[in-house]
């Protein structure tokens, strides 16, 4: 039987690729016909097909498709905020989609908890759609009722963030989930992206990389709550030791977090499963920690009045680019930049001028 949101892997607003079924197409266009309060309704209800469709028109980036996204998300948000996010990221070849898979099959069976994992792929630069495609990797939790699993791409967003990452874990939240696992792509790039908007980060690492305590890890050790040497296990579980005094040793350099919790480190097997319950339990001492002292609302009223303002910004480009007479000059006063008749500076001061129109002295 196939997955209820199995379309959103497939059907995408504006692109339909070579390997979408007729089938699903067909199917993801009777879907698109619910009514907004359907949505609504199914989404509320926990009906994971309804939740998958609401996120593809959130992802999407037709005018129509986005205004119907923001009422259901306006209409879902008094019923989101009662989760825990998680943050999970760490290099390529370190587990991060089996401890998820793994985590995620604690948490559904011995904790009886819904779980969703929002999984931020690298994008196509062809489709524009997930390349790494974790559902397939976690096809054993992905079978569980109690689990929602969402491959979206990254489109370039910062540290591997999908766009429309917070719209999703709200609208998750409004279907049940009370474990919210971002997975982000972890190549390297920034992840202060995904950190601000989680209440734990998890940063997941291994043996035998050579780079243990330099560069990418060193900036994301800086952001992480919890450090997880995985594949401590076998012929490898005295060098994950060593791995992971090495990382609690680093964790001493940096300066104590503000919100009063003292990072640490410990291995795990996402094959044996050793290690999976001791994270988790981190994780909600962690959360007793910051709701105790205050941290945890303080810390998402910052990561509200931070999306409020990443929207702004948003806006304000969309509206800029789309600006008739902005599209008339920018190509002409690139073209004097990259030649030398003008700089920079001059160039965007003109389109800037010129969006915002005469000023008020000069209409006199």
């Amino acid at each position: 039987m196939a997955d209820p949101d199995e379309s959103a892997l497939f059907v995408r607003p504006g692109c339909v690729t070579p390997e979408a079924p007729k089938d699903l197409i067909a199917r993801h266009s009777r879907r698109r016909t619910l009514s907004h309060q359907q949505i609504v309704d199914g989404i509320l209800r926990g009906d994971r097909a309804v939740l998958a469709q609401a996120i593809t028109l959130i992802e999407s980036s037709r005018a129509a498709d986005r205004e119907l996204a923001e009422q259901i998300i306006e209409e879902c948000l008094s019923h989101s905020g009662n989760s825990i996010r998680v943050g999970i990221t760490g290099v390529p070849g370190a587990g991060k989609s089996s401890v998820i898979e793994k985590l995620g099959a604690f948490l559904t069976g011995e904790g009886e908890q819904k779980v969703a994992v929002l999984a931020i792929d690298p994008s196509s630069q062809l489709s524009g759609g997930s390349i790494l495609g974790d559902k397939t990797r976690m096809q054993s939790l992905a079978s569980s009722e109690m689990a929602f699993i969402r491959p979206s791409p990254s489109r370039g967003s910062l540290g591997g963030v999908a766009q429309r990452t917070r719209e999703a874990m709200l609208l998750c939240e409004a279907a049940g989930y009370r474990n919210i696992l971002v997975e982000t792509v972890g190549v390297g790039q920034s992840e202060t992206a995904v950190h601000e908007m989680v209440d734990f980060f998890l940063l997941i690492t291994l043996t035998g990389a050579g780079d243990e305590l330099q560069g990418m890890k060193r900036g994301v050790m800086e952001l992480a709550d919890l450090i997880a040497v995985n594949k401590a296990d076998g012929a490898n579980l005295a060098a994950a030791e060593r791995a992971r005094h090495e990382a609690e040793n680093a964790l001493h350099y940096f300066p104590r977090p503000a919100n009063g919790w003292t990072p640490r480190a410990l291995t795990c097997s996402a094959q044996t499963g050793k290690g999976i319950a001791e994270l988790w339990n981190c994780v909600l001492e962690h959360i007793d920690l910051t709701k105790a002292n205050g941290w945890f609302s303080v810390n998402r009223q910052n990561q509200t009045r931070r999306w409020m303002r990443e929207i702004i910004e948003q806006g304000l480009r969309q509206r800029f680019e789309s600006h008739p007479a902005i599209r008339r000059r920018m190509e002409a006063l690139e073209q004097d930049v990259l030649e030398g008749r003008t700089t920079s500076f001059r160039a965007a001061r003109t389109l800037l001028e010129i969006y915002s129109g005469p000023k008020p002295s000069d209409t006199r």
